[in-house]
């Protein structure tokens, strides 16, 4: 439909969508970190340091965390480029932004932390030799833009690294589907009292763009040499693509 967009399953106006995800996120921010460690296992600890292994930082280089909410992604990327580099951390999210922030500053690693849209980067083009988004491209109402905004602030010769659930091994759909449509949103009704937000991050899995598609859309941005690898049987894809 003209003017709408994925909210989960629900077509909902262009202009509404991003108000929907900031109630998400603020209503789950302050269990966000044990919601992950206990719906994945711990993997997503696992995912997030394969996709560092992909950004191919140094130090001295410079990062942008988008979407970056706790810090996770933050924290490993600023161990990478020492105090010679710089990692900003951004967010769309006041309170996600905020525990992120927090963290950091508690793990001793000063950084600076942006509230921003991811469609309209407040970066200068050319700027980072990196940028990540991790579990966070599906919340985004305009895609492609978010991603052009990513391409246009890396330099020539940088990377983008794209982290998000995907379609998952075909034999394992029924299992993943009853995890995630049964047993997710009672976990996120017995740790955040808030089973809604978890049904949505299922939905949003669902209708976010598989493997190949994403591939193509990271292409469409201006992205070159676009690549992605399978983890976890699919559950996640890491995505990467250069600015050439």
């Amino acid at each position: 439909m003209k003017g709408t967009t994925k909210f989960g399953f629900q077509d909902v106006p262009e202009a509404e969508k991003a108000k929907r995800v900031e109630g998400v996120f603020s209503s789950v921010a302050r269990r966000y970190d044990l919601m992950n460690d206990l719906m994945s296992g711990g993997m997503h600890r696992l995912w997030k340091r394969f996709a560092i292994e992909l950004t191919g930082l140094r130090a001295g280089m410079r990062a942008l965390d988008v979407a970056g909410g706790t810090g996770d992604m933050s924290s490993l990327m600023k161990r990478r480029v020492g105090e010679s580099g710089e990692v900003w951390l951004t967010d769309i999210n006041g309170p996600m932004l905020e525990r992120g922030r927090d963290r950091l500053l508690n793990e001793g690693r000063i950084t600076p932390a942006v509230r921003c849209d991811a469609e309209r980067l407040p970066f200068p083009s050319d700027y980072f030799d990196c940028v990540t988004v991790a579990f966070g491209l599906r919340n985004m109402t305009h895609k492609p833009v978010a991603l052009a905004e990513m391409r246009r602030v890396l330099r020539s010769g940088g990377r983008l690294v794209v982290l998000e659930f995907s379609r998952v091994w075909k034999p394992l759909v029924p299992l993943y589907d009853a995890y995630s449509f049964h047993i997710l949103p009672r976990l996120g009704q017995a740790i955040t009292q808030d089973a809604d937000s978890y049904r949505y991050l299922a939905e949003s899995i669902r209708v976010h763009p598989g493997q190949e598609e994403l591939a193509a859309m990271m292409t469409d941005a201006g992205l070159e040499r676009v690549e992605f690898f399978n983890l976890t049987a699919g559950v996640v894809a890491a995505h990467r693509g250069y600015k050439l």
